[in-house]
């Protein structure tokens, strides 16, 4: 094996063309059955004929099946130094980034395995299940130990309540806060009292709360499936959570990336701050606490107004929740005049496309880019540059131990606006 592609694969040649093998490792002699996929050579992994130093035993009876986790077979310490050269090798192939002069900060862990505070599981009917890796096909899970405590063997004691439900459930979201967890039930149709009574049975229990989401109609909580934790960098503030709207994945590493993420975009007590993507508040109240404001972006209604609701609780005066896309809302802005000094964005693997010209016209000084996805990162990272933009500092924070994802910070200046600071 030569190397690891951007999904994580071992690469090799065959027919003067790439071989891509899942399970493989670079400088392994494997036996493989390579074959052709559409316009993909893709092998079959048989037998590590000479195993790399970084394999493992995975920890996980379903690692060489469940799409979940795709690195267990790798040391951890591997994994963060095979995630650094994917980020670097989507910055200078696909952005065709020059990085000779910009700082690589060490990477931050906290935890690995059994580190995961939410989990989407599908239902076949009788059990809880992943999808299989590269297909559509469901893979049964009983114990997770890729989730915290309170979760990991959730999977194999829900179904027997959750028979009632039959095929009408499609989905289970898992949520854990600490020993505290809730659960959302996404059902078909409309809700029926049998839907309430399943809810019911998970509260009794156990499960902190549960939220019914049926496809047609308003949800419905059962117990109290809003969870609270102490916000990164305001431990007076609470962050309210729920298992049908977004959170960070790693509970143990978001106070870091939120942290580093708050250090690296330096806010000063005179800063306007703007911030896209703001999910339920992950990042807002931390820079709330060092700005003289910040205005937060977010489409989801469900997180704006939980985001609302922490801020008003705590009583703060200095940030402002706007429900939008990120897009649209900060071409409004630009057409309104505003300035802001800095900005923090938290995209979608998808990214965000056009963010250059647009912090550019806002009057950015300097962008701090939070990133899980490599590509996305090289595409906006050369908008960026081309809107004269400078990258100057990166650094991994590890939100996705076990598997080849990645979260970036990435921060930038201004050309002509003075060096880095944090």
């Amino acid at each position: 094996m030569e190397r690891l592609s951007a999904d994580g694969e071992g690469v090799a040649s065959w027919n003067g063309r790439a071989l891509f093998v899942p399970g493989a490792l670079p400088g392994e002699v494997v036996h493989v059955v390579p074959a052709v996929e559409g316009k993909v050579q893709r092998g079959t992994l048989l037998d590590v004929l000479r195993p790399a130093p970084a394999r493992i035993v995975p920890g996980c009876p379903l690692a060489g099946t469940c799409g979940g986790c795709d690195w267990l077979h790798i040391d951890p310490e591997a994994q963060r130094r095979e995630r650094e050269k994917a980020v670097r090798a989507a910055l200078e192939r696909l952005g065709r980034l020059e990085l000779g002069a910009v700082e690589w900060l060490p990477t931050l862990s906290a935890g690995d395995l059994g580190t995961r505070r939410r989990a989407d599981l599908h239902w076949t009917g009788t059990a809880l299940a992943y999808r299989h890796r590269r297909s559509h096909d469901l893979v049964a899970v009983e114990h997770c130990p890729a989730l915290v405590g309170p979760l990991a063997d959730l999977p194999g004691q829900l179904p027997p309540l959750l028979l009632p439900l039959g095929r009408r459930l499609r989905a289970v979201r898992l949520l854990a806060e600490g020993s505290k967890v809730a659960v959302a039930l996404e059902v078909d149709g409309a809700l029926r009292p049998r839907d309430r009574e399943v809810a019911l049975s998970l509260v009794r229990a156990g499960i902190g709360g549960v939220v019914l989401v049926p496809d047609r109609g308003g949800s419905e909580d059962v117990g109290r499936p809003t969870l609270r934790g102490p916000a990164p960098l305001r431990p007076e503030v609470s962050l309210l959570l729920r298992p049908e709207a977004f959170s960070q994945a790693h509970g143990e590493a978001t106070p870091l990336l939120v942290e580093r993420a708050v250090a690296l975009l330096a806010p000063e007590r005179d800063d306007a701050t703007l911030e896209l993507h703001a999910g339920t508040g992950t990042f807002t109240f931390g820079l709330a606490a060092r700005s003289a404001s910040v205005l937060a972006v977010e489409s989801s209604a469900l997180s704006v107004r939980l985001a609302v609701t922490a801020s008003t609780e705590a009583r703060l005066r200095n940030v402002r929740f706007v429900q939008g896309d990120a897009e649209k809302v900060s071409r409004g802005l630009v057409k309104e005049g505003r300035r802001f000094e800095l900005l923090l964005a938290d995209p979608p693997r998808t990214g965000a496309p056009g963010l250059g010209a647009l912090a550019r016209d806002l009057g950015v000084r300097r962008l701090v880019y939070v990133a899980c996805d490599p590509g996305a990162l090289a595409r906006d990272a050369a908008g960026l540059v081309a809107a004269g933009f400078r990258l100057e500092r990166l650094q991994l924070v590890d939100m996705f131990p076990g598997t080849h994802h990645s979260e970036t910070l990435a921060m930038f200046g201004r050309v002509g606006h003075g060096p880095p600071r944090g």
